[in-house]
């Protein structure tokens, strides 16, 4: 039987500055990695950019043929829609290739503005059609927290986080340190 290595873990050594001139070489070094993350990433987006103008450019043109496709087909069922459906017997028409179909769709209700309809079912005593919807303020709880201690369900939590910005750098890095005491 073949003994097995065991798996040995990896060490991450950090360098830790021993003076403010070393931190602030540290911080230095931390600009100069987000720099030039933000160039590959730059970099990257371009050529993203780049394909997604090429496929869109492909796509359209493939889109096209299938309206060109599909309004010719919508021209010739509706020119023999009583042939195809038996006189209205069936909805559907299978050929070998796939299938034509008229569907209705379910009924659906659209509201321009909101607020006027809300007004008007219940200047019509229509409730029956007004939703009220319940949800905690969390702003409240904030501002009045010492009330909410002791009910299931409902905790305010905060914690502390380590920044390091580096000059001229437009993002931060942030370390999450444990949760605070509340």
């Amino acid at each position: 039987m073949a003994k097995k290595k065991a798996a040995t873990a990896k060490r991450t050594v950090v360098v830790v500055p021993c003076d403010e001139g070393e931190a602030n070489k540290a911080i230095a070094r931390v600009g100069d990695c987000q720099r030039r993350i933000a160039r590959v990433n730059r970099w990257l987006n371009d050529r993203i950019q780049k394909i997604k103008d090429e496929a869109e450019d492909k796509i359209r043109v493939i889109s096209d043929e299938i309206t060109n496709e599909v309004d010719g087909l919508f021209a010739f069922a509706q020119a023999h829609r009583d042939d195809l459906t038996d006189g209205g017997k069936t909805k559907t028409v299978k050929l070998p290739n796939g299938e034509l179909a008229w569907r209705t769709t379910p009924p659906a209700v659209s509201v321009r503005s909101i607020q006027a309809a809300v007004k008007n079912f219940e200047r019509l005593d229509l409730h029956q059609f007004v939703r009220t919807k319940k949800e905690v303020d969390k702003e409240a709880v904030l501002r009045e927290s010492e009330l909410i201690e002791g009910i299931k369900g409902v905790s305010i939590s905060q914690r502390e986080e380590f920044v390091v910005k580096p000059a001229e750098a437009d993002a931060e890095i942030i370390k999450k340190l444990k949760k605070a005491k509340k």
